[in-house]
């Protein structure tokens, strides 16, 4: 689409992302999702749960966070902010080296006849539930620049979302929580959230995005759950504070052992 617009266009929008950066304000126009419901294969289309909702953003306001992100980006490497437990959206880090990591932890304790216990988390609804005042504190607190905080700040708050169900749109709501699915800065400012998450010299953490798993090895099994018990009572606590859900039923504790 951008593509196609007329070179007076394109100016236009050069001179609005300018002014973005210089008055550090996102645009309200740009700040509401339009929410398309859909429904999950083989589901019953009766029950609101299982329909996924898709968040359809301003294609210029994407294109703007793409500047804010190589800010954002540029601040946290220079600064080594992002802890290395996390891999993910982060450059030259894959899910596949993540998987690495536990297998090389698993396997190591296998050649001192150690098992391993695993506790795989799982985040209910991660991206929806961020609490926005929590993570203007963690921006603060993680040291972003005075004006790029206040950009942050702007994109953050205020927004609303509209649902279409077909050619029907309804009245766009004020979001009390939660950072936009779909944005370019979501992800980061997400693994920004979740930065602090408590750690433990008895276990490992492996983290992807909001897919967290603790482990723990000893050849006494009751030494292995005793650390995984403490680590997730730490958890536990940090989770409450910021207003963090676990889904339980998706959430999975695993054993491994040496046949």
């Amino acid at each position: 689409m951008l593509k196609n617009l007329p070179c007076t266009m394109i100016f236009e929008f050069t001179e609005i992302i300018n002014n973005i950066f210089k008055f550090n304000y996102f645009p309200k126009a740009w700040k509401t999702a339009v929410v398309v419901p859909i429904l999950k294969p083989g589901k019953d289309p009766t029950q609101p749960e299982n329909y996924r909702p898709i968040s359809l953003l301003s294609t210029l306001s994407k294109l703007t966070e793409n500047f804010i992100l190589d800010k954002l980006n540029e601040h946290l490497a220079e600064n080594k902010i992002l802890c290395p437990e996390q891999f993910g959206f982060r450059k030259s880090l894959t899910t596949t080296h993540q998987l690495l990591r536990v297998v090389e932890y698993i396997t190591s304790g296998f050649e001192k006849g150690e098992c391993t216990g695993a506790v795989f988390l799982d985040v209910q609804k991660a991206f929806d539930r961020v609490w926005i005042q929590g993570l203007i504190h963690k921006l603060i607190r993680y040291k972003i620049p005075p004006h790029l905080l206040q950009l942050l700040k702007s994109y953050l708050e205020e927004r609303k979302f509209a649902v279409k169900i077909g050619n029907s749109l309804s009245e766009a709501k004020i979001m009390r929580a939660g950072i936009p699915q779909g944005g370019k800065i979501s992800p980061v400012l997400y693994s920004l959230y979740v930065n602090d998450i408590p750690k433990t010299h008895k276990t490992l953490l492996g983290m992807y995005a909001d897919d967290t798993a603790i482990l723990a090895k000893n050849k006494n099994h009751k030494y292995t759950a005793a650390a995984l018990n403490q680590h997730l009572a730490k958890l536990n606590d940090w989770f409450l504070k910021w207003k963090i859900a676990l889904n339980v039923n998706k959430t999975e504790a695993v054993y491994f052992a040496k046949g």
